[in-house]
């Protein structure tokens, strides 16, 4: 007894002396006036959160990264040996605060997951490559058995991997994946999904990506992705993509879908409402090319970004700015008031803010007002400035997920860090908060369900919290139509949301039920008038009674509401033209010309159908005479740019009747055509254009020959040469110093010869890695030291990472640059003299590197300055260099914009080089930052400490 007490005095004395080393200062939360924050749960009780869920009993599941990027963060940092783990958080004495933690489990396959659901017995969680189902089936809090229920995703130990699992209001699961593919994966049906991008880089695990696959559907699906599935991992569908890397999908209870996505540029961040088999534009639509390679020359960075110029393509969206978004989630509660209910959240970890989205239906789309909810920040506080390291750390406050309690609150894990992306972290403990939000002076309670009850089973179905829902309306659709008297009562709920969560359930408590949710369809009904109430009912339909859908559809064609119709026309994408021509026509009819998200669904119903269809089109809504279309059937056209139309859009561009505008939108047109007749047709075009439309007509035409016309325009010689300068000297310098018949002698005397030269450096540089560990040595000790006093920044900043690590540690001290007094204003003069051959801020400046604008709402001082002295620390997306030689000895250094049948390389000062695959002798991809150090700029401490303080306060 004597020794029990003592280990327990022994335990509790090293809990509370992690404890105290775990301490930290609380930052105040800014909130709207009636609601307040309170921290319910902190470091030692867990680490690293990166996904949060919170089940029926009110207790909060987080998925810990412990073990996050250890290829980057291995160091004094906290580890997990056997694995990452799944924690249980709960408040047993109900004053808002946990009390106790608990392993449910830790397991070697666990290495930084992203998500975790809680969905009754099962605990699915999300880390690639695996789709993991842990199931509990004795309540013990500890899995009685493991399953991978898919496998095969890319994003293993990468921010860009595979998301958190919600389960819809159909039951289904829904999940997303990043762009760290290629994703190859076989459901449980056999259906296989193969989705690629030019993407890699990031971690150690992602060096090999295939953009272009096609999947068992006959689709080309690229980037990241939204699916669903059954539950038992059978019928894996896509529902959108093209993303870069949406850290989660939310299903709202009319089952649309909601999303974030991100990147490093300037005003590239967004939030969206996602429309079903969308394309949401971050890469070319079949993954081998980068935006910047298809950026067109009068485009803004926000325009080609997402590729709003380009027919086939989701509209943008909210477009926020800077920042790194991470967890989202719908509140559909009562619990926070009514202003609350249908908001929708969105945790940014960059700007320490939740975003709250009042989401408005606006045409065949929505219309998302943004205000910051929950913030670290508070820009508007007098005398207050945020990037100085202060005692609070606000900018410490990292969001990585956001969700909604059984009791209404919302749960907000907190990553806590001074830094964000760049699969780095700087907080060696890994600690982490989970903050409360809740109504002031209102006290909210976990409910008692007893799912073994009808009434139990309802007041689940209720539930704000996603997946507690999930458990009510799979034990309703277990009773089947035993209980659909008791569901119908939903029907007229005050809380709309209840309404819809009727309707799924409805549809699948049999023929009495279905008969129910087919009197939500009619719109003269004054009980259901609610347009979204109607396109729930719908894709209800459409699940449980295909064979039926056509007369469902033919009876909403004409539907008074815009939205209505456009979720008519995205059921029929993959219906045979023989039986969806009638409504195609009838819902073309309604098209004003006016609304994007409804001449996209237009769009995506006439999805391989465009040639078949187009002479009807010109028939009934058209004119033979180009010149006489009506706005309306032009941007048809532009949308749909069907083949038969190219002598027609060529006519519109070259018609001196038509406006600017009108002309550029058919010659966008006739680039998307990919057939010889189009090609064609825009040399007709660039042989009598003049001024900018010609500029335009020859722009396209070089950028067409490197892809989809490149079998057209072989013989058209480009004014352009976009192939590096040749130096077949270099080739043959080359394959001496390989030739290891040859004298050592002779072949060093190669090695100098080609270091004397940047083209022969270069080359030098990439054939180190060929050469045996005796001769690469001595090559390197010959070779490096002059590189290192080469002009070209570039060049030294590579050979740099050639020297053993002591020698090539920063020279700077990011602890000792804080203690310097600054001048932001002479960090403004050395920012502009140094940074802009590479970065923009504002209107001036070069756009190689990531733009600068508004890098300071991202990071606080130290983290900036640690951005500035050791760049390769986190290197941004798309940022890896790349060295190419060709084989007529061109070289060239820079950022891979495309690889497939063609490569395309923009070398460090903005020119951009283009090349058939087949003319590549060898491409390498470093593993760190193209950016120079501030070594290689001669900057002093104290002028990059001055640099710091300008970017963390620039605001233009």
């Amino acid at each position: 007894m004597q020794k029990l007490l003592l280990f327990l005095l022994l335990l509790l004395a090293a809990c509370a002396s992690e404890s105290e080393e775990l301490v930290r200062e609380v930052p105040e939360l800014y909130l709207p006036d009636d609601l307040q924050a309170s921290v319910w749960a902190e470091s030692p009780q867990f680490f690293n959160p990166t996904n949060i869920d919170v089940d029926i009993k009110g207790r909060v599941w987080v998925a810990e990264a412990v073990n996050y990027r250890d290829f980057n963060n291995h160091e004094g940092h906290r580890t997990h040996e056997q694995g990452d783990r799944i924690m249980i958080l709960e408040d047993l004495d109900g004053d808002g605060k946990s009390d106790t933690s608990k392993v449910f489990v830790q397991d070697p396959d666990l290495r930084s997951p992203l998500g975790i659901a809680v969905l009754g017995k099962q605990v699915v969680v999300s880390c690639s490559p695996n789709v993991i189902v842990y199931t509990d089936e004795d309540g013990d809090d500890q899995p009685d058995h493991k399953e991978i229920l898919l496998t095969g995703f890319g994003g293993k130990d990468h921010d860009h991997g595979l998301h958190s699992v919600t389960a819809g209001p159909d039951g289904r699961w829904y999940f997303n994946t990043g762009n760290a593919g290629p994703h190859v994966v076989t459901d449980r049906s056999g259906w296989t999904l193969r989705a690629g991008s030019v993407y890699t880089g990031g971690t150690p695990y992602n060096n090999e990506n295939t953009p272009a696959l096609r999947s068992d559907d006959g689709r080309i699906w690229t980037g990241g992705m939204a699916l669903s599935m059954n539950p038992d991992g059978t019928d894996l569908e896509v529902l959108a993509h093209n993303f870069r890397n949406s850290y989660e999908v939310a299903v709202d209870s009319y089952g649309d879908l909601w999303q974030n996505d991100n990147d490093d540029q300037k005003d590239a961040n967004r939030t969206t409402w996602l429309m079903r088999g969308a394309n949401a534009g971050f890469f070319s639509a079949d993954g081998s090319r980068s935006w910047q390679a298809d950026r067109r020359p009068e485009q803004s960075i926000q325009q080609a970004h997402w590729h709003q110029g380009d027919p086939g393509v989701l509209p943008v969206g909210d477009i926020f700015g800077s920042g790194s978004p991470t967890g989202v989630v719908m509140y559909e509660g009562d619990a926070l008031g009514e202003k609350y209910r249908g908001m929708f959240l969105s945790a940014d970890a960059g700007r320490n803010v939740v975003f709250g989205y009042h989401t408005e239906a606006e045409g065949a789309g929505f219309a998302l007002h943004r205000s910051n909810l929950i913030s670290s920040v508070n820009a508007s506080t007098e005398g207050y400035r945020w990037y100085e390291v202060d005692e609070n750390k606000r900018k410490w406050f990292r969001p990585s997920d956001v969700a909604v309690g059984p009791d209404g609150a919302i749960y907000v894990a907190d990553w806590y860090d001074p830094i964000v992306g760049g699969h780095q972290m700087h907080d060696k403990q890994g600690y982490g908060r989970i903050y409360r939000i809740t109504p002031k002076n209102k006290l909210l309670d976990i409910p008692e369900i007893d799912l073994n009850t009808t009434e139990g089973q309802l007041l689940a179905l209720q539930s704000p919290a996603i997946n507690v829902r999930n458990q009510g309306f799979v034990k309703l659709r277990e009773q089947g139509e035993a209980v659909m008297e008791e569901v119908k009562t939903l029907l007229t709920a005050e809380n709309p949301y209840h309404q819809a969560r009727a309707v799924w359930l409805l549809s699948q408590l049999g023929e009495k039920g279905i008969q129910e949710v087919e009197q939500v369809l009619r719109h003269e009904d004054a009980q259901h008038d609610n347009p979204r109430l109607r396109i729930t009912a719908l894709r209800a339909l459409q699940q449980v009674k295909p064979q039926d859908w056509l007369a469902y559809a033919d009876q909403l064609a004409k539907d008074p509401s815009i939205a209505v119709r456009r979720e008519v026309a995205l059921s029929l994408r993959d219906v045979p033209l023989t039986q969806s021509k009638a409504l195609i026509l009838n819902l073309i009819n309604s098209y004003k010309g006016e609304d994007p998200w409804y001449l996209e669904a237009l769009g995506s119903a006439m999805d391989g159908k465009e040639a078949t269809l187009y002479p009807e089109l010109l028939e009934t809504f058209g004119d033979e005479n180009p010149e006489s279309w009506s706005e309306v059937f032009a941007s048809l056209i532009w949308r749909i740019h069907p083949p038969q139309a190219v002598q027609a859009l060529r006519t519109r561009v070259l018609s001196s009747k038509l406006t600017p505008e009108q002309q550029q939108q058919a010659m966008v047109a006739l680039a998307f055509v990919p057939t010889q007749e189009a090609a064609q047709a825009m040399l007709e075009v660039d042989s009598k254009a003049s001024g900018d439309l010609k500029k335009q007509s020859l722009w396209w035409l070089q950028f067409r020959k490197t892809n989809d016309w490149k079998t057209y325009l072989q013989d058209w010689k480009a004014p352009i040469d976009y192939l590096p300068e040749a130096h077949p000297e270099q080739l043959a310098l080359k394959k001496q110093l390989l030739d290891t018949t040859i004298s050592l002698e002779k072949r060093l005397a190669s090695a100098k010869e080609m270091r004397l030269t940047a083209a022969g450096s270069w080359h030098l540089l990439q054939v180190l890695d060929w050469l045996e560990e005796g001769m690469k040595d001595t090559v390197r000790s010959v070779a490096i030291p002059k590189m290192l006093q080469s002009e070209d920044l570039y060049l030294k900043a590579v050979a740099r990472h050639y020297l053993p690590d002591k020698q090539r540690a920063s020279v700077y001290d990011s602890e000792q640059l804080l203690s310097l007094a600054v001048s932001a204003e002479s960090g403004k003069t050395l920012f502009y003299q140094n940074c802009t051959t590479c970065h923009k801020m504002g209107d001036a400046g070069q756009e190689i590197g990531p733009e600068l604008t508004n890098i300071h709402r991202k990071y606080d001082q130290l983290g900036m300055l640690e951005g500035v002295t050791n760049p390769d620390a986190a290197i941004a997306f798309g940022y890896e260099p790349w060295l190419v030689s060709t084989r007529d000895g061109g070289i060239v250094y820079g950022l891979m914009l495309s690889d497939g049948p063609v490569i395309t390389i923009m070398d460090m000062y903005g020119r951009q080089y283009i090349m058939e695959q087949g003319f590549v002798q060898h491409k390498k991809q470093f593993n760190f930052s193209p950016m120079p150090s501030p070594a290689d700029f001669s900057l002093s401490e104290q002028q990059v400490a001055d640099i710091t303080a300008f970017l963390l306060q620039a605001n233009i």
